[in-house]
């Protein structure tokens, strides 16, 4: 199947495929590409049986550029509770015409390929798609990871919730469809890149130096609960 012909998007110039993409050669954050990834789900255990209904996935090289997109809904070939409708919108006669996850597994996992995992609460993320994946027979993913809550209470301490809302709402970005994957991971991607400058400002320059800086405890520090937004200069 072309790539046109197919019901889902994957776009972006600077995007290359594992053959095509030349791996970092070091350990530096701005040498390194991130994928910043969300997905949507039938409920919040993949070892129950939920499955994805929405995948997005954001390209974003180290200087901070968005190389390039995938997003997709996805047929999870089971019935979406209505809670989750009423959360993400997402219905099932919406579903009955996307991909199975196996028919879009083998793109994804190209996508990914090479690059960070990045996701709000990535834990949640991975482990579906590392699940769908092992489903669709595709294999485990690999590689490093990077939950942008965690990072968050490292590079914005001033904020005392690390919700993508409360995040959102500190750095001015607009969220397009929240409980959306293509929403929240875009939000992400931006909150992310504001992140990567912030590292620079403290001089975490390595992936080494950035775990580090993960292992530390934080200092306990009064914070106000609603801190006012990051204005740009």
């Amino acid at each position: 199947m072309r790539l046109r012909d197919r019901p889902y998007t994957r776009y972006g110039a600077g995007w290359a495929g594992p053959a095509e993409q030349e791996l970092p050669g070091t350990d530096r954050l701005r040498s390194l590409d991130y994928v910043v990834v969300d997905v949507e789900t039938t409920g919040g255990a993949c070892n129950r049986g939920h499955r994805i209904t929405e995948v997005c996935a954001v390209r974003v090289r180290g200087n901070g550029r968005v190389s390039g997109e995938f997003t997709t809904l996805v047929n999870p070939e089971r019935p979406v509770p209505p809670v989750i409708t009423a959360l993400t919108r997402i219905t099932h006669e919406m579903l009955l015409a996307a991909p199975r996850f196996e028919e879009i597994a083998s793109d994804l996992r190209d996508f990914l390929d090479g690059a960070v995992f990045v996701a709000h609460n990535a834990p949640f993320d991975w482990g579906f798609v590392g699940y769908e994946l092992v489903r669709a027979c595709q294999g485990p993913l690999h590689g490093r990871v990077l939950c942008t809550v965690r990072l968050a209470r490292k590079v914005v301490p001033e904020v005392a919730s690390r919700s993508l809302d409360a995040l959102s709402y500190y750095f001015g970005v607009e969220n397009e469809a929240r409980h959306r994957a293509f929403g929240d991971a875009r939000a992400t991607a931006s909150i992310f890149r504001r992140m990567l400058d912030r590292m620079d400002d403290r001089e975490i320059e390595s992936w080494a130096e950035l775990e580090t800086l993960m292992r530390r405890r934080a200092p306990r520090r009064k914070r106000r609960a609603s801190p006012e937004p990051v204005r740009d200069a």
